[in-house]
């Protein structure tokens, strides 16, 4: 049997990719474990939607995030390939405007919810947010690859045009969000 334990990170560090060791609520660590949180998210939506395409979707999205991971968790651009490119945000971009197509037009703010799905949908929109603020934070002492907080950024775009579709798919009324005169 192998253990999946180490004991390595008993101290309150852990090790990155090429071996530096960094405390763990190090920037990088921070960073990658949010996608990871994110990842998650993602998984939990795909278990209970029953819309295959955006299920596919979420697939793409989760290898994507497993991608941006590595080069989140690999310091210094010399060490890994680029994984995330202009061609990812392009794609969410498609597939952002191949879906907002179909919704109504905003008339106000939509309050997270919805059927189950959707809500998730909404939940991995906010942790896609807090990954996006977790690599600029990043960014600002290290080297990153900027497209990562593209991706991020369209993402949690596209998070929110699915949250709507299947919310809709789903018969699930929006909740809008007037403010108080």
């Amino acid at each position: 049997m192998t253990r999946i334990y180490t004991r390595t990170g008993d101290a309150g560090e852990t090790g990155l990719i090429g071996g530096r060791r960094v405390p763990k609520d190090h920037p990088r660590v921070e960073a990658y474990g949010t996608l990871d949180e994110l990842n998650s998210a993602l998984g939990a939506a795909r278990a209970v939607l029953t819309d295959g395409d955006v299920g596919a979707i979420l697939i793409r999205a989760q290898h994507d995030l497993f991608a941006l991971s590595a080069e989140i968790a690999t310091p210094g651009p010399e060490h890994v390939p680029v994984r995330i490119t202009p061609a990812h945000v392009a794609a969410l971009e498609q597939t952002i405007d191949r879906f907002a197509a179909d919704l109504p037009p905003l008339r106000a703010f939509v309050l997270p919810g919805g059927s189950a799905a959707g809500s998730l949908l909404h939940l991995a929109r906010t942790l896609a947010r807090r990954a996006e603020r977790r690599v600029v934070t990043l960014a600002r002492t290290e080297a990153t690859n900027p497209e990562i907080v593209r991706y991020l950024n369209r993402l949690s775009d596209l998070l929110f045009i699915l949250a709507r579709t299947v919310n809709q798919r789903a018969g699930a009324a929006e909740t809008e969000w007037h403010p108080a005169p």
